[in-house]
């Protein structure tokens, strides 16, 4: 497992071991007894066809809001102009009608995908991906949020709806490593509380994707690395900047918002490797950064190698447009922290989610009132 920090804004990147030092040991002891009783009443329904879900303390646990899962602007305008009792009226009425796919359901996709292979290889390992349905939405529109996710064959089976109230108090008590939402404001709280959480936004183009294989797509500094190469660049310029790199080529980075949910995604990964299935793995992981290789590269690959993180393909820009390249790989979410390049990134069809953390959030204000809908 990755390692833990104690500080507050790395205490829930990433890892198992991480995920259990949050918990006393009471709650632990508790937790398992919980654990063992729900596996028990799962596996004595011998009918189902449905994988019992994996265990919370091991999974690698993304929640998903409902706006970022499903398409639901028509939902949210009712919401908005006529209130929350005809809101929740029409999703009532409208419970039988299947909602559309949102920006998340592609990659929601790709991870169960992952998962089936995971339980092919490993039948009884419980470190899998899990999937939380994490919505501010009341439990009168938990009927339509089911029979969407039945109607797709979506293995989700753990929901948080919080009626109105933000639900980003539970993200820790769901133990999550990964939060994505349509709404900007709660995705910067749960930055704030150390959480990995990115606000998401539909390409738009519709764009095929690789249906066999997990692709994961992240910008550098201010998402896998801290903001302190970001913070350079912006108050004294290129220049004084590739002397910074060059000087500290061998002082690693400090860690990112998103570091852990790629040491997950690469623990993952090295399972597929021990079974001698490298060149068939459903996961693969993309740099896409705007440093120039030769100037500022080295920096970046020598601070994964001492991580111990593998990326399988690294892509140094040197300032050129993201939007192209991304639609050469056609990932099924890209991270990045700066507007500019996630417009760039959904102009060409790229799912993009803006990580609100760094130095650049500062020149970027004006542009997060586009964000979408709150859900």
């Amino acid at each position: 497992m990755s390692g833990c920090n104690p500080d507050k804004e790395d205490e829930q990147r990433g890892s198992t071991g991480c995920k259990m030092e949050l918990l006393s040991e009471e709650e632990v002891a508790v937790a398992e007894l919980d654990w063992e009783a729900a596996k028990a009443a799962y596996e004595s329904l011998a009918s189902t066809k449905r994988p019992r879900p994996p265990k919370p303390q091991n999974a690698i646990t993304i929640a998903v809001s409902s706006r970022a899962l499903f398409d639901m602007v028509e939902e949210r305008k009712i919401y908005e102009e006529q209130g929350v009792e005809k809101y929740v009226e029409y999703q009532q009425a409208n419970e039988n009608v299947t909602l559309k796919p949102g920006p998340a359901f592609a990659l929601v996709k790709a991870v169960e995908l992952v998962n089936a292979r995971l339980r092919e290889l490993y039948p009884d390992d419980e470190e899998l991906f899990d999937i939380v349905l994490m919505t501010n939405n009341h439990a009168q529109v938990g009927v339509r949020l089911i029979n969407s996710i039945n109607h797709y064959g979506l293995l989700i089976e753990r929901f948080c709806m919080t009626g109105g109230k933000s639900p980003i108090g539970y993200l820790k008590a769901y133990l999550t490593n990964l939060y994505l939402s349509a709404d900007s404001e709660k995705v910067q709280e749960a930055i704030e509380e150390g959480i990995a959480a990115a606000t998401l936004f539909t390409g738009n183009k519709n764009v095929p994707y690789d249906d066999k294989q997990l692709r994961v797509a992240f910008d550098g500094d201010a998402v896998l690395f801290s903001d302190e190469s970001e913070i350079i660049v912006k108050e004294h310029g290129l220049d004084r900047f590739f002397e910074h790199e060059k000087l500290n080529e061998n002082k690693p980075l400090a860690q990112g918002p998103l570091k852990g949910f790629l040491e997950d995604l690469g623990r993952v990964q090295k399972k597929f490797y021990a079974k001698n299935e490298r060149l068939d793995s459903p996961i693969r992981t993309y740099l896409v950064t705007a440093r120039s290789a030769a100037s500022s590269g080295a920096r970046v690959l020598k601070t994964l190698r001492s991580w111990g993180v593998q990326i399988d393909e690294a892509l140094f820009l040197a300032g050129a447009p993201k939007g192209p390249v991304l639609a050469k790989i056609r990932p099924h979410i890209f991270f990045d922290d700066q507007m500019f390049h996630i417009e760039g990134a959904r102009q060409l069809g790229t799912i993009a989610a803006h990580v609100p953390y760094g130095i650049g959030q500062k020149y970027h204000k004006s542009k997060l009132k586009d964000s979408p809908a709150k859900n």
